[in-house]
C-alpha cells in the first residue's frame, strides 16, 4: 500500500497524538482542551495561520501553497461520545462515562498527519484549509461553522472529509456520487389520557393502547406511502409509561428516528407521522403533541468530486480498494451541511475488523491514519498543482 514516504515516517509521532486525543475526550461544543491540544500540535508543524473559536471551539488552521490558486478545505471532526469505555486499553479514556468511540480521535490524526506533511513540502498551488469540527455528534457544529462563514471567510472553493470503517477491509475506500448518508430527523411523542386503576379500565383513557396503536401505525407509512425503490427507515426507539402493573397511567411518551435521501420522501414522511399520531390520538379520546426535529439533511456528494477523490484514493491504496459506486447507509453526518455549501466529497476508509462505533469496545486503528493522510495530502496536490 503505497502510503506516502514521509507520512509513513510520522506513525509513530501519529499513534502518540491519537492516543492522547483518545484518552481526554470531550463532547459536543465543549472541545476546550480537545481544541488547544490541536492548536499546539499545529503551531508546531508550522501553518501559516489559526483561527479559533469558531462554533465555540472550532478551528480553521491555514497552509499556503508555493503558487497562487484557491482554496480546497479539509475536514475532521473531534467530539467524543457520552458511552463508558470497555476496551481496556492502555490508552483507555481517562474521563468516565465519556469516550472516542466514533473514531473522531483518528479523524484528527489524519487531518494532523496531513497538515505536517504539507506543511513540510508545500508542493501545491492554493492553500488549504484544515477544517476541524466540533460537535457533530450532537449539534450539528458542521452547520453551526457553516453558517458563522467559514466557507466564504475563508474562500473555500471544495470540501472534502473521511470517516473511518470498522469492519471495512483495511485500506479500502468507499464512496459514491450523489446520496451517500441518510438524513435524520427525531420525532419525539407525548400522549395524554386520564389515569386510574387497572381493574377499571373503563374509567379511563388509556394512553397506553393508544401508544401501541400508534406505534403500529408509523410502521405503514414507508410501506404504503413511500415508492418501494425509495430507500427510508422509521424506528421507534423508545417507549415510556407507567409506575405499576396495576395502575394505568396518565401519560406517556415514544420516540423515533426517522432517515431517508430525497427532500420530498422526507416532506412527506413527516406529514404523515403527523396525520397518523393526530389521526390515532382522536380514535382514542387521547390528547398527543409531536416535536417533530428536523436534523441533518443527507449527505449527498457532488459527481464530479466524488470522482476525483475516487481517483486519488486509487493512488494512494490501489483500485482493488477503492469502492467509487458503494451502497448508501442509513446513518447519518453533519458533513452534509459543508457539502450543501460547497462542492466536495466525503469517504470512507476501512479500518480492518473490530467492534462498531458507538461500541464501548471500539477503537480506532492506528495504522489507518497514514492511509487517512496520505490521502488527504495527495488529494491537495492533485486537485491544485504547482504550474
Amino acid at each position: 500500500m503505497p502510503v506516502l514516504n514521509r507520512i509513513a515516517s510520522y506513525a509513530e509521532e501519529m499513534k502518540g497524538w491519537r492516543r492522547y486525543l483518545h484518552q481526554h475526550p470531550e463532547l459536543a461544543f465543549d472541545c476546550h482542551e480537545t481544541a488547544s491540544w490541536i492548536v499546539q500540535r499545529l503551531r508546531e508543524i508550522g501553518v501559516d495561520e489559526i483561527h479559533e473559536g469558531i462554533a465555540k471551539t472550532g478551528i480553521v488552521a491555514l497552509i499556503k501553497g508555493r503558487g497562487e490558486g484557491p482554496v480546497i478545505g479539509l475536514r475532521a471532526d473531534m467530539d467524543a461520545l457520552p458511552i463508558e469505555e470497555m476496551t481496556g486499553a492502555p490508552h483507555a479514556s481517562l474521563v468516565k462515562g465519556k469516550m472516542h468511540a466514533c473514531g473522531h480521535d483518528g479523524h484528527v490524526t489524519m487531518l494532523l498527519g496531513a497538515a505536517k506533511y504539507l506543511a513540510e513540502t508545500r508542493n501545491f498551488a492554493g492553500t488549504v484549509a484544515l477544517i476541524f469540527q466540533p460537535a457533530e455528534e450532537d449539534g450539528g457544529g458542521g452547520n453551526v461553522m457553516v453558517q458563522e462563514g467559514v466557507m466564504d471567510r475563508f474562500n473555500v472553493k471544495q470540501v472534502y472529509g473521511i470517516h473511518n470503517a470498522p469492519n471495512v477491509p483495511f485500506g479500502q475506500f468507499l464512496t459514491t456520487p450523489g446520496p451517500l448518508m441518510a438524513s435524520v430527523d427525531t420525532a419525539y411523542v407525548k400522549v395524554t389520557g386520564k389515569g386510574g386503576h387497572g381493574a377499571t379500565p373503563h374509567e379511563t383513557v388509556d394512553p397506553v393502547v393508544a401508544i401501541v396503536a400508534m406505534v403500529q401505525a408509523v410502521q405503514t407509512i414507508i410501506p404504503r406511502n413511500v415508492y418501494a425503490l425509495e430507500e427510508a427507515v422509521i424506528s421507534v426507539t423508545m417507549i415510556h409509561t407507567g409506575t405499576a402493573s396495576n395502575i394505568i397511567p396518565e401519560e406517556g411518551t415514544f420516540a423515533a428516528t426517522i432517515r431517508c435521501f430525497k427532500p420530498d420522501v422526507r416532506a412527506l414522511l413527516k406529514k404523515r407521522f403527523h396525520e397518523i399520531v393526530e389521526g390515532t390520538a382522536t380514535a382514542f379520546g387521547v390528547t398527543a403533541t409531536v416535536d417533530y426535529d428536523w436534523g441533518y439533511p443527507a449527505t449527498i456528494n457532488h459527481d464530479d468530486e466524488a470522482e476525483f477523490a475516487a481517483e486519488v484514493a486509487r493512488e494512494v491504496v490501489g483500485a482493488d480498494l477503492v469502492d467509487a459506486r458503494s451502497n448508501r447507509e442509513m446513518g447519518s453526518e453533519d458533513f452534509s451541511y459543508m457539502l450543501e455549501a460547497r462542492p466536495g466529497a466525503y469517504l470512507f476508509l476501512g479500518t480492518g475488523p473490530g467492534a462498531g462505533l458507538h461500541h464501548p469496545a471500539f477503537d480506532f486503528n492506528d495504522e489507518a491514519a497514514p492511509v487517512g493522510a496520505s490521502f488527504f495530502a495527495k488529494l491537495v496536490e492533485r486537485a491544485q498543482p504547482l504550474g
